[in-house]
């Protein structure tokens, strides 16, 4: 596990290189967001808007933090609201730094098994 994934990594490393799901992380949409699972810390999580959502689905595409939320058109004002949600994803190892050589797809009807 890198720096920037523990539970003591400073929000500003966010911002640096791609991240992603964790490999072992299930994601259930709701009408309020979504539900994540992950299986090996057995933690759930709950994402509390569909635009939260979006960003963390579309983390694997973009080059940094700051590119998923441009590219979800999140207004300025907003986006303290959504570093704090992936902040607090990436405190408990539900998004994770990528592998420079790999992008994660991300299916979007995964579902909790």
């Amino acid at each position: 596990m890198t720096a920037a994934a523990s539970p003591t990594a400073p929000a500003g490393s966010l911002l640096t290189g791609r991240w992603q799901l964790a490999p072992q992380v299930a994601v259930r949409p709701e009408p309020f967001g979504a539900l994540l699972y992950h299986f090996g810390t057995r933690r759930l999580s709950f994402l509390k808007t569909r635009g939260v959502l979006a960003v963390v689905r579309s983390l694997p595409e973009h080059p940094d933090v700051r590119s998923a939320l441009s590219a979800a058109a999140v207004p300025d004002d907003a986006v303290p609201q959504y570093l704090h949600a992936l902040t607090a994803l990436a405190e408990s190892s539900m998004i994770v730094p990528a592998q420079q050589d790999s992008v994660l797809q991300v299916s979007p009807k995964e579902n909790l098994a």
